[in-house]
């Protein structure tokens, strides 16, 4: 797959020729400089942007389940609508039966502890609880594929922990498939179980770290783990690699 964006009598290539698998079930992180077209390659598998070159296919499970739902880093809920309004959304869109939707919008509201703020609107919400109801909102819609756009990159150190573990914990439990766009080395070896490492503009996947350390992890984990430092240390000076490019 490839996507060159034009504009006036210049092009810019973002992605060059991506090639690649995703299992069922399987949780992804794509790591790389900004600006490598990471965000680009979900918007395509979104359906909000097209290729230029290439296709991609996501294989339909069950019927009636939508393809993929999307997570943005923030703005992601509908400023008009309240907790429950937001999750229940898309599931209202697909004019499921209104017992349905009220059993799966309650059962991840729960999930993500705000069963008790079911009827505030976003603007009385924290930037966390904000991300917590795209997550609720997303898994309830139960697409093929979740894509996540550095969910939690604007939240503090604290709800990011919580927010991974709850995010790692739904997904153990519904086995999504998942590809996750991070900058942070950490939440990638946190959640995945695959690493794809992309080149910096035009953005190639030029790298695969397999992450074997056995579920459930944490943080501690992560950090004191021989072979997962090694990863660490591997991730960090691709970035550092791909950034120096870039400035070239």
């Amino acid at each position: 797959m490839t996507k060159v964006f034009y504009k006036k009598n210049s092009s810019v290539t973002a992605l060059d020729h991506i090639s690649l698998n995703i299992s069922e079930g399987e949780f992804v992180c794509l790591v790389g400089p900004s600006g490598c077209g990471k965000t680009t390659l979900l918007r395509i598998l979104a359906g909000l942007e097209t290729t230029s070159v290439g296709e991609y296919k996501i294989t339909e499970g069950k019927e009636n389940r939508p393809l993929q739902s999307m997570v943005f880093q923030e703005r992601g809920v509908i400023p008009w609508l309240t907790v429950e309004e937001n999750v229940a959304f898309g599931l209202k869109m697909r004019h499921l039966p209104s017992e349905l939707i009220k059993e799966r919008t309650s059962y991840y509201l729960e999930k993500v502890g705000l069963e008790n703020f079911s009827t505030l609107y976003p603007k009385e919400l924290s930037g966390g609880m904000k991300q917590r109801v795209s997550i609720a909102r997303a898994f309830a819609n139960d697409p093929e594929i979740l894509l996540m756009d550095e969910p939690f990159a604007a939240l503090d150190e604290q709800n990011k922990f919580i927010l991974q573990e709850e995010l790692l914990s739904i997904w153990e439990e519904t086995k999504k498939t998942v590809l996750f766009i991070t900058h942070s080395i950490d939440e990638a070896l946190l959640l995945s179980d695959r690493i794809l490492l992309m080149s910096s503009q035009p953005g190639r996947i030029i790298k695969e770290i397999k992450n074997d350390l056995p579920r459930p992890r944490n943080i501690e984990q992560i950090r004191s783990d021989h072979n997962t430092a090694g990863h660490f240390v591997d991730i960090w000076k691709h970035l550092q690699e791909e950034v120096q490019k870039s400035r070239k």
